[in-house]
């Protein structure tokens, strides 16, 4: 599961006016608030309607670049019209975060501004719904920094705290979606052709079918299956075997595995991710063995980590060697004492519309949910049971890895298969490559 860069967890701004329930354009006049055309309105409700799941009298902030204003405003209307209490607009600014890594000193890369600390820490207690729209801007922006240095930006440790707890917790209603941008188009089609990725997003969230809404609740209820399953398997351990990767990963007796959508703890269902095609886990910090190759490409912050490798043991991650991105993983494995341990794996088939687009998206989002992908450093701790209150030294006695960094490496594919090893050492096929065959 991919969550946004915490540094780019924005500044507040004055939030939206209710204009009395009526659409922006019928109050304005039409044409008034540019660039809300047919793909944005859909896209900002599939957001507000599946993402989110915005409930009458809640409290909702849209997140997202100056560059994805239309959609933030799109959404905005939508979550007044869903019948929220208040909605207000949240801003971010790639370039800041960049000037950060470029010129703060050394203790200042670790801290968040009071504005965004603020933002967050308001939605611990207030039942919120946030809405993330994602997309590069500038896709050369960070060419010329420092991977570690952007590492420490992307992840301020206060921030990660909270946002940790919004998460875990069950205290936010929060998706993540990607905004296109001209860069990013550029880097997908190697021109700045934003209809065609607009074609290409509309595919993968499924906003090209007759009912989106319909079609996202078929299949999160397939993956909701699908956790069920798995969980009923009660499985010790998964391995991965594949080119260059023999990777076993210990699990957690009595940890569930999720897929689908999540549920607040007032029991708001949402949709983490939109697009979102996996099941996944908490492993057992201390009992991943072996080594690992991705094999696909993903891009954080426009810095590109491809054909990135690991070796694990006695849960602890090390890199081997990466095609690009090194620095990056490095500074990143760096960060904490518990940043190189797994917090998570997911499991992914290929038989979804973005797994079936032979397209390398540039975006984690995207490209976690192509296929099966692990992420080292904090875990989500939803499935597992009693964890409520827990301090980090007793998660980490349960073994749940508490970190301030969350990276997801796809490391599935065609050529790798999927086993559920049983404490008997019997070994179960769960996918065959891209196919799901567990039954």
């Amino acid at each position: 599961m991919y969550t946004a860069p915490i540094a780019a967890v924005p500044r507040l701004t004055a939030g939206a006016a209710v204009c009395d329930g009526r659409a922006v354009t019928d109050v304005l006049g039409v044409g008034a608030v540019p660039g809300i055309d047919d793909f944005t309105r859909r896209y900002a409700e599939l957001a507000v309607r599946v993402g989110a799941n915005v409930q009458p009298g809640q409290k909702v902030f849209v997140v997202g670049g100056p560059e994805h204003a239309p959609l933030v405003r799109a959404s905005m209307q939508s979550a007044w019209d869903a019948g929220a209490a208040d909605v207000e607009a949240l801003y971010l600014d790639e370039v800041e975060s960049l000037l950060r890594a470029l010129h703060a000193d050394d203790p200042v890369l670790d801290t968040a501004g009071c504005s965004r600390l603020g933002a967050l820490e308001w939605m611990l207690e207030g039942e919120a719904a946030e809405i993330y729209f994602y997309g590069e801007a500038f896709p050369e922006l960070w060419k010329n920094a420092d991977g570690a240095r952007a590492a420490r930006v992307f992840r301020p440790k206060e921030a990660v705290r909270v946002r940790r707890r919004l998460i875990n917790e069950g205290r936010l209603a929060w998706t993540l979606l990607g905004a296109p941008t001209e860069s990013w188009a550029r880097k997908v089609f190697g021109e700045p052709d934003v209809g065609r990725l607009r074609e290409a997003i509309a595919s993968a969230v499924r906003l090209d079918s007759p009912d989106p809404v319909a079609a996202w609740r078929e299949r999160l209820q397939q993956l909701g299956e699908r956790g069920a399953l798995l969980t009923e398997r009660r499985f010790d351990a998964v391995r991965f075997r594949g080119p260059d990767t023999d990777l076993t990963i210990g699990l957690l007796a009595g940890a569930r595995w999720i897929g689908g959508d999540a549920e607040t703890r007032w029991g708001q269902r949402h949709c983490d991710n939109v697009p979102t095609e996996e099941v996944f886990t908490t492993p057992d910090r201390r009992r991943t063995e072996g080594r690992v190759r991705t094999t696909r490409p993903v891009s954080y912050g426009g810095v590109l980590l491809d054909a990135v490798e690991l070796v694990f043991k006695a849960g602890r991650a090390s890199l081997v060697g990466a095609a690009s991105g090194g620095d990056f993983v490095t500074g990143e494995l760096a960060k904490d004492a518990n940043a190189p341990y797994l917090g998570e794996v997911a499991l992914v088939d290929g038989d979804s519309p973005v797994g079936r687009s032979g397209l390398l998206y540039h975006h984690p989002l995207y490209d976690e949910n192509v296929t099966s992908h692990i992420a080292y450093g904090i875990a989500y701790t939803a499935p597992v049971s009693a964890t409520d209150g827990l301090s980090d030294d007793a998660l980490l006695d349960r073994g749940v890895n508490v970190s301030t960094v969350h990276t997801d490496l796809p490391i599935g594919g065609p050529e790798v298969e999927v086993l559920g090893l049983g404490r008997d050492g019997s070994a179960t096929p769960i996918l065959a490559g891209a196919d799901w065959v567990l039954t």
